[in-house]
């Protein structure tokens, strides 16, 4: 599943294979030289970005009947258009940008409708037939009016442009950097890239099964102790992964069968592994592809948006880890004999060095404050020599000789390029398809109309409003992926819950309406039907999928309450604390809020809860959304109600 979905299923044989491998390792290659040199042309960066991505496409995934041992000449040739239609924009920068000023000419058309066409066709092989589908729509919308190629004209309050001819819509789309190779796939060509490598050689290293390992030593003796492992390793795992899907199979495949040892239902082992991998791309420094994007459409530096985002990641890991303690108590289950399991201090002295590229990187975007780019790069360059260490110190230990450990170093390291390459296509593809959805919106002006029809239809309230703006999340989410979901959303649906919020009395600070839809795109990849983590882990736990997803997805709900927090108090995001008391204080109302949303949800908190106790705590957990030292009141009391009384109660 995790090649299929992130990888590409197809492994062609002989001189194919072969191509398909240098074209990876060359793309990656490409992204370190232009990183390193700092001097290649914005545009060209992302056309030839782009021109790579849609290569792999083709060749790396197969069609819905295509074969996967070999490569058909009609992917070959669908490549080969891909790259062309890209490298016109290279070859002939100077003549888009200088000679016709964004003015553009028949082959410019000619060129930008190729490249439209066929980023739609690897769109709809690699990420599914939602994006490509949305933007086509887009596009309708651009060509209709009276001026537009489209004659006919929509209601007055959605028709607010006179309409485009199909090369005016090219010229934007195509020649000037507000359409494909907009902002978004210039994040993904600068920054998302090289954390993705960085994420991949890390894996490629062992960093994972180090992960794994350490969590499950510390934690499996304690009361359903595979499932508090789990939850840890997926957090560290999501420091360097923002993928639900290589979480799940990641982590699950070791933690699941071992939840299902010590008691947990099979359902519950997958939903609880849904739940931990999907808030991996929560989880600092590496927080998926959309966190960066965020970071560029709010204009902040990727420093800043680490610390803010740092401490809802910790309420969210923090509750699951509640939440499965209490499912380990509901269902009496015990831990893994201590006789059972592995020694934790040969597994911390064999991959303490793990460690060390992800301090770097920290220390080097927090404290040297490096952008980000640099950062990775610096931070793979680390990597690359501790992998080539690591092999040759592994090779003179078992007596093999430093030359075979030097291979098998540089063979790691070719590896960990081809599968950061291969990992990139769809992030590639889907910020390239979103950039056409952004462009539509910024020239047509469709934000405004947005907020007509959102303002009546919530009658101007903003608790409507945020309900709105989160099913419409989870709904684009069952299609997208959360880099194009929350592309879409920031430029449709955020500036409206800006505008209305601003309306309503209650102007909230921009970072936390981009968070709040960035968290509910997350939760789309625990969401059924269309739940991909939740395809991975029932498959691991051989459990029926929609049990599992639905069990997910109760599970992600504390994600929801969460974002309602730091949307209704911004502190919880460190935006405007005065103190560390402050902050303590914050952060343990925010936990105490989300551990009785949590309990309520599994019905046991000392004891199994009658459904007054679970409605109580369900009010203590809506109460604690708002700050003030009334609603905290409320909160603490409510808690503590319930809490005494199961103590005193048989």
């Amino acid at each position: 599943m995790l090649e299929e979905s992130e990888l590409g299923g197809r492994r062609p044989k002989g001189w194919a294979r072969h191509a398909l491998f240098a074209l990876a390792v060359a793309w990656s290659l490409f992204q370190l030289w232009a990183t390193e040199v700092g001097t290649l042309d914005p545009i060209r960066l992302r056309a030839i970005h782009l021109g790579f991505a849609l290569a792999l496409a083709f060749l790396a995934y197969p069609g819905r009947r295509g074969p996967r041992d070999r490569v058909p000449l009609g992917d070959w040739v669908l490549a080969l258009l891909g790259v062309a239609g890209a490298l016109y924009v290279v070859v002939d920068y100077y003549g888009i940008t200088q000679i016709r000023g964004g003015i553009p000419s028949e082959r410019d058309v000619f060129f930008g409708t190729l490249t439209l066409l066929v980023l739609f066709l690897a769109a709809w092989r690699v990420v599914g037939p939602a994006l490509p589908i949305i933007a086509s729509v887009f596009v309708l919308y651009a060509l209709t009016g009276p001026k537009g190629l489209l004659p006919f004209t929509l209601p007055p309050w959605l028709q607010l442009h006179a309409g485009s001819q199909w090369g005016q819509l090219m010229g934007q789309l195509y020649t000037t950097a507000e359409g494909i190779f907009g902002v978004p796939l210039g994040v993904s060509a600068t920054f998302v890239f090289l954390f993705v490598l960085f994420g991949a050689l890390l894996e490629k290293a062992g960093a994972g099964r180090f992960f794994i390992q350490a969590a499950y030593a510390l934690l499996g003796h304690f009361r359903g102790g595979p499932a508090k492992a789990a939850v840890v390793a997926s957090a560290l795992t999501g420091v360097v992964s923002g993928s639900s899907v290589s979480n799940v199979v990641t982590t699950g495949t070791f933690t699941i069968p071992l939840m299902k040892r010590v008691g947990y239902p099979p359902e519950k082992a997958g939903a609880v592994e849904v739940a931990s991998s999907s808030n991996g791309q929560l989880m600092p420094p590496v927080m998926g592809a959309a966190a960066f994007i965020m970071a560029e459409f709010l204009g902040i530096p990727y420093a800043n948006l680490i610390l803010i985002a740092l401490v809802p990641a910790l309420l969210a890991y923090a509750t699951l880890f509640i939440t499965v303690h209490l499912e380990a108590l509901r269902l009496g289950l015990k831990g893994v004999p201590r006789s059972e399991l592995p020694p934790l201090a040969p597994i911390l002295r064999s991959g303490f060095h793990y460690l060390l590229p992800l301090v770097y990187l920290i220390y080097a975007l927090v404290a040297l404050r490096l952008t980000p780019e640099r950062a990775a790069l610096n931070t793979i360059f680390l990597m690359a020599l501790l992998i080539v260490l690591q092999e040759v110190w592994r090779a003179w230990r078992g007596g093999a000789g430093l030359g075979p450990g030097f291979l098998r170093g540089f063979r790691l390291l070719l590896e960990g390029l081809e599968a950061g390459a291969r990992g990139m296509v769809g992030i590639a593809l889907a910020t390239g398809s979103a950039g056409v959805i952004v462009g539509i919106v910024t020239m047509t002006g469709l934000g405004f109309g947005l907020t007509d029809i959102v303002e009546r239809l919530s009658g101007g309230n903003l608790i409507l409003v945020l309900v709105l703006a989160q099913l419409t999340s989870l709904l684009l989410g069952m299609g997208l992926p959360t880099t194009a979901n929350y592309i879409v959303m920031a430029s449709l649906v955020v500036p409206v819950v800006l505008g209305l919020s601003e309306k309503a009395g209650y102007p909230v600070p921009p970072v936390a309406a981009h968070m709040f839809v960035f968290y509910f795109g997350i939760m789309a990849d625990s969401t059924p039907p269309v739940a991909l983590a939740a395809y991975a882990a029932s498959a691991i736990a051989r459990s029926d999928f929609w049990r599992t997803a639905v069990q997910g997805f109760v599970y992600e709900l504390r994600t929801a309450l969460l974002a309602y927090m730091f949307f209704f108090n911004p502190k919880l995001l460190l935006l405007g604390v005065g103190s560390w008391g402050e902050g303590a204080w914050i952060f343990l109302t925010a936990l105490l809020g989300m551990t009785a949303f949590s309990a309520s949800l599994v019905g046991f908190l000392h004891k199994p809860t009658t459904l007054l106790e679970r409605a109580f705590l369900m009010a203590a957990a809506l109460a604690l959304v708002v700050p003030g030292l009334v609603t905290d009141l409320l909160g603490f009391g409510l808690f503590g109600l319930v809490y005494l009384w199961q103590r005193v109660r048989k």
